[in-house]
């Protein structure tokens, strides 16, 4: 598993992540790390809709099906 290093941390910012830490019941190095692999494991805005894209170019539902199952559903409500 690899290692980073980050300088130049502000006394501020790392008195808050320790506190956040803290509070979390986690070591500094294990509350980052978390904060790390959630960031990595979320898509950005870009990835979300390249995914959709992708999703969609597989797809053989049109715009008319998506309109007539809206239909469909509004009429078993009433």
């Amino acid at each position: 598993m690899a290692s980073i290093q980050v300088r130049d941390v502000s006394d501020g910012t790392l008195t808050t992540l320790k506190v956040r830490a803290a509070k979390a019941g986690q070591s500094l190095q294990g509350y980052i790390l978390q904060l790390l692999e959630t960031e990595a494991a979320t898509l950005t805005t870009e990835e979300a809709a390249e995914q959709a894209r992708m999703i969609a170019a597989r797809s053989s539902v049109t715009a008319e099906d998506v309109a007539d199952a809206i239909d469909s559903a509004r009429q078993a409500r009433s």
